[in-house]
């Protein structure tokens, strides 16, 4: 958003919110809240300080849809309903010549004393934030990381520096204005279509890459059987020679490990010459190579049906790169979603336990702050970021029988293993690959070994008063792992 737009967006909303006071609060996302000032028609305060696209309108959406998206609150979000909480708003205002629209609340401390505060929307890019101030000014918490003289907890709040260049080139957004009654709605509907758009761009880019994996596994796997086959030499031949040695019992000539033949087989009975083993007699000779005439035979067997049905699997994961291809240059967002559910079932075929319908999809949904992976038995396995992080996948997502991986005795990220079982055993091979990411998501990425505990996330325990990403075990084994991403991410 321009200078120009945040001033009318701010021109907008001020009246509308004036004088109501702050309510309940949905955090929409890291950097991405929603505020009920109890408006008509369920409308709500949108900020969004995502640097790439910071903004602040008002949206029109179920309260259901905040419930279903909404995260656990963050620290900031929690600062915010303490000081905040049914405080009344005085007035919105934008800095001149500057992103930065600003909050004046009137409340009461728990004595009942008035305080007044003021919630700071750096709309700035890179230095986007959401800041809470006191009376005098001074900066109490912060949403983003603070960046810069001013912007830290404890400090005389002041603005972030900027260039009028900068500010300059950011170009309007292209609005269909006139088809909406007001410009908060107008906004709303032109980030809703981007972020579908964003959204379409992510799974096209998440399908074709798993085709194209797909692809590249197999094209592998029929290099390496096709110098299998290669190796296993020509069938015919090694029973052709094993009958000429027989047939030369008698008249062979054999110096060393060379021996010359007569072949029989051939129109003129020339003679030939060729290297065997100098320990061995030609019978034995013959024997060995009897052998590798019926291995040979059996193998050419068997890897021509595991190359004629690995050929047919490629033809089909091309035919359907071939049509994804098509759903994307067409931006086809219905016919992606049917594309991707007949994908889908191969990958939730294999996971066990795995339920279908509501269930189904929840196994699938997005986990913020968390990278996922596939392991080798198709079970997902959920990898947090940072210590809060850890934190919310350990204490919230993870269920009682997930197993549960850390790298012992060095600081790291927290790995679970989803059992949507729940009573069958995992695999051991997922418990070494999650082991794996565990090392290799750690401060000790860089030894040779490293000792990984796991346990069912049900032995895990906070201790009172500890610091984000701490944890008690009260019962766990120890693995021995190299680190390495050894799995795909899903």
């Amino acid at each position: 958003m321009n200078d120009q737009l945040i001033c009318e967006i701010v021109a907008e909303i001020a009246p509308e919110l004036g004088g109501r006071a702050w309510g309940k609060m949905w955090q929409l996302g890291r950097a991405r809240l929603a505020v009920d000032f109890r408006l008509r028609e369920g409308r709500y305060l949108f900020l969004s300080v995502e640097p790439q696209q910071p903004r602040l309108y008002l949206i029109e959406t179920p309260v259901r849809a905040l419930e279903k998206e909404s995260l656990a609150p963050s620290s900031f979000a929690l600062s915010l309903r303490k000081h905040l909480g049914g405080a009344r708003l005085l007035s919105v205002t934008k800095d001149a010549q500057d992103r930065i629209a600003r909050f004046a609340f009137a409340g009461y401390d728990a004595v009942g004393e008035t305080r007044d505060w003021t919630l700071v929307a750096q709309l700035t890019g890179r230095a986007a934030n959401l800041l809470l101030l006191d009376a005098a000014g001074r900066v109490v918490d912060t949403l983003r990381e603070p960046r810069g003289a001013g912007q830290e907890i404890g400090e005389l709040y002041a603005p972030p520096p900027h260039s009028v260049g900068e500010r300059q080139s950011i170009e309007p957004l292209p609005l269909r204005r006139d088809q909406f009654p007001t410009l908060s709605a107008a906004l709303q509907d032109y980030f809703a279509q981007r972020e579908s758009a964003h959204v379409f761009t992510a799974r096209a880019a998440a399908l074709a890459a798993r085709l194209r994996q797909a692809v590249d596994k197999r094209r592998k796997l029929e290099r390496n059987l096709e110098q299998d086959l290669d190796a296993h030499g020509d069938a015919a031949a090694h029973k052709r020679v094993g009958d000429l040695l027989l047939a030369n019992l008698a008249n062979a000539e054999r110096v060393g490990s060379r021996v010359k033949l007569i072949d029989y087989f051939a129109e003129d009975t020339p003679t030939i010459e060729f290297e065997i083993d100098e320990h061995a007699t030609l019978q034995e000779e013959a024997a060995r190579r009897f052998a590798r005439y019926a291995k040979a035979k059996r193998a050419a067997q068997e890897i021509a049906g595991r190359l004629a049905a690995l050929r047919r699997e490629i033809a089909e994961i091309e035919t359907q790169r071939a049509e994804l291809e098509g759903i994307i240059e067409r931006q086809d967002g219905t016919a992606l979603e049917d594309f991707a559910a007949r994908l889908e079932p191969r990958k939730q075929s294999a996971l066990p336990g795995a339920k279908r319908g509501r269930a189904q999809t929840k196994i699938e949904q997005h986990v913020p702050g968390a990278r996922r992976y596939r392991s080798s038995d198709g079970y997902e396995i959920l990898v947090g970021r940072g210590a809060k992080d850890n934190d919310q996948l350990t204490f919230r997502v993870a269920r009682p029988h997930d197993t549960w991986l850390h790298a012992a005795d060095y600081p790291g990220s927290h790995v679970i293993v989803r059992n949507h079982a729940r009573t069958s055993d995992i695999p051991h091979r997922t418990i070494i690959e999650a082991a794996q990411l565990a090392a290799h998501f750690s401060q000790a990425k860089r030894d040779a070994k490293v000792a990984v505990n796991y346990t069912q996330r049900k032995f895990i325990q906070k201790p009172k008063g500890a610091a984000p990403g701490l944890v008690r075990l009260s019962s766990f084994r120890t693995l021995l792992v190299e680190p390495r991403i050894g799995v795909e991410r899903s």
